[in-house]
């Protein structure tokens, strides 16, 4: 078999240097194993590489979590198009100091490399520990045979790795922040989404499956937070999306397009069918629900939901009333930014998010640019889980469980191919037309009115916004294997 390595292999968001500095580098194919026989569906061989990522973290105490990296691969034949490499259930090498999970089509359920294959894999520490984290020759096994390639057949690879941060299993509340159409505060305690809320919940309010006074979803797998996820640390920046536009079919790429580059901070264009950014560090802007879940499932993660959204944000503390992300009513708004655009953009001394301040700077910022050198959580403008910019810079696109179509939500993830419309083509999540989606966190552009930036207000949550603005970005999880 003839393996290259393609010469615009995506280096796994190393332009996204932002606080953590995540790549990938030494990419090889190694261990061919045709021992099935010629051309047979069973040959494989390894994906080596070696993954590192700076300010990495393992906790025994306090949220008792850690950061990892979601790893996927995608191949093309002879100069043809990117597929999605689909990975064997077992035979991975995790290196010293590391653990891989893979990430199957559907989590919890048994592998099956045609139904229900790895679509990635999960990196991170296994043990607590803080500093940069390397592992070294990690190596994912790539079922070729499977996909249809034969032996002796030319393939170009991509690795791509998103930063990630795991949210435990756990009981949490929702709605006691308060704020405009809030959930009425509610302990949910079971991972079970349709269990009605009775008696009194150790977080406050209820307990149950879902919050007070709501219609319950359809399902009892309904995403409800109480389960463990993994969610992107950072909203999705530019050049992300960017390699997100590289990689699809052109007419696919054309109708995830904006074009609307030197737009509030937007520096996304096209030249000769190659696009590029002149803001690669800055979150991406106008994206509306059709091209979020689009990329969400190229990249084989999911939406998340209102309530993993309250979950990611409070973690397993008591709700403050009128908190933010970081779990205080307080807020320190950025007033100047310098070296605006490049890898070391930061806000003034103090700040810890963009909004909330008359003046605006009519754009995101750069992802992760509050974390630079804080020692605390506000400071940060962090989530319990150490989760960046969930409250301002862009709005959070969720899954509302205020809309009937949102609570037929199944947590499904994505297979890591496109419609060739370039829409999802994940059924199971909202059309198009948003419908089941909803807002929160709010964004740059809320100064005057800064209600929505608060965790628990849901002024949008259950508002359809189908078309691309400058105060829409998003960022996907994954249930945990």
């Amino acid at each position: 078999m003839k393996f290259y390595i393609s010469t615009i292999l995506y280096i796994a968001l190393a332009y996204n240097t932002f606080a953590n500095n995540i790549s990938v580098t030494n990419v090889a194919l190694t261990g061919q194993n045709v021992a099935a026989g010629t051309n047979n569906a069973a040959n494989f061989t390894l994906v080596q590489f070696t993954l590192s990522w700076e300010n990495s973290l393992r906790t025994s105490f306090g949220p008792g979590n850690w950061d990892a990296a979601w790893v996927f691969i995608k191949y093309r034949v002879n100069g043809g198009t990117w597929q999605h490499s689909k990975l064997n259930g077992t035979g991975h090498t995790a290196p010293a100091g590391s653990t891989i999970d893979i990430g199957l089509q559907t989590p919890g359920t048994t592998f099956n490399i045609t139904t229900n294959p790895g679509l990635g894999a999960i990196i991170y520490r296994n043990a607590a520990g803080t500093g940069t984290f390397t592992a070294t020759n990690v190596q994912l096994r790539w079922n070729y045979g499977s996909q249809g390639i034969t032996d002796n057949t030319a393939v170009e690879i991509q690795v791509y790795a998103v930063e990630m941060v795991y949210v435990p299993t756990g009981a949490f509340n929702v709605g006691g922040g308060g704020g405009t159409l809030a959930f009425t505060s509610t302990t949910i305690n079971t991972a079970n989404a349709t269990t009605i809320p009775a008696g009194t919940g150790t977080l406050g309010g209820m307990g149950g499956g879902y919050p007070s006074g709501q219609t319950a979803p359809s399902l009892a797998t309904w995403p409800n937070g109480f389960s463990p996820f993994y969610c992107m640390k950072y909203e999705i920046s530019q050049q992300q999306y960017v390699d997100f536009l590289n990689n699809i079919l052109t007419a696919q790429a054309t109708a995830r397009f904006a074009n609307v580059a030197g737009n509030s901070r937007n520096g996304i264009s096209v030249l000769n069918g190659v696009y590029s950014t002149t803001n690669p560090f800055v979150a991406c802007n106008f994206l509306s629900w059709a091209d979020l879940a689009a990329y969400l499932d190229w990249s084989a993660i999911r939406p998340m939901t209102e309530l993993e959204f309250e979950k990611a944000c409070r973690g397993t503390l008591a709700a403050v009333v009128g908190e933010y992300a970081w779990g205080t009513a307080t807020l320190s708004s950025a007033t100047t930014i310098t070296n605006a655009g490049l890898a070391n953009e930061v806000a003034n001394a103090g700040a810890n998010l963009n909004a909330g301040t008359a003046t605006g700077f009519g754009g995101p910022f750069r992802v992760g640019i509050f974390a630079g050198a804080a020692t605390t959580r506000s400071q940060a403008g962090a989530t319990y889980y150490g989760i960046m910019e969930m409250t301002g810079n862009l709005v959070e696109k969720v899954i509302s469980l205020g809309v009937a179509e949102g609570r037929l939500f199944n947590g499904s993830h994505g297979d890591g191919t496109l419609a060739t419309t370039g829409d999802a083509n994940t059924t199971t999540w909202p059309a198009t037309t948003a419908v089941g989606t909803g807002n929160r966190g709010g964004s740059f552009a809320n100064n005057a009115i800064i209600a929505p930036l608060r965790v628990s207000d849901r002024t949008d949550a259950s508002t359809t916004f189908a078309t691309r603005t400058n105060i829409l970005g998003g960022r996907g999880v994954r249930t945990a294997p």
